[in-house]
């Protein structure tokens, strides 16, 4: 099935066939593998029509062969070049927040048992 495909080698295909969940790719006449929709473009994809299209001629990528079950793994984003992040993204680390100093001797401050705080709020009600 595969003496001709390598893992790693990149290999021109077209789509034959278009799921919610990827493209089959024709590699030649007796070979078709699947290019799954995380595989299709760097980012996130929601609807894959939006890509690619039946009888588009593809470059992909063979990520992975399983004799046994058949099946070829393609990718069509590994032949492409990932996008470059804007310069904020690059450099932008999360900003901590300064953690809240706590007042040290707070009655309403700290852990306290459910038992304490059921009569604690008991006698609250009471006084309303």
């Amino acid at each position: 099935m595969t003496e001709k495909f390598e893992v790693g080698s990149v290999v021109k295909g077209k789509i034959t066939g278009i799921q919610p969940y990827g493209a089959f790719v024709a590699l030649d006449e007796n070979t078709q593998g699947l290019v799954h929709i995380s595989e299709v473009t760097h980012g996130f994809v929601k609807d894959i029509n939006e890509h690619v299209k039946v009888g588009d001629e593809v470059e992909v990528k063979i990520l992975s062969i399983d004799e046994a079950a058949g099946k070829i793994g393609l990718s069509i984003r590994a032949t492409q070049e990932a996008p470059e992040k804007p310069a904020a993204q690059r450099t932008a680390k999360p900003k901590k927040r300064p953690a809240q100093a706590q007042p040290a001797n707070s009655d309403t401050q700290g852990f306290n048992t459910l038992k304490d705080k059921l009569e604690e709020w008991i006698e609250q009600s009471n006084f309303n």
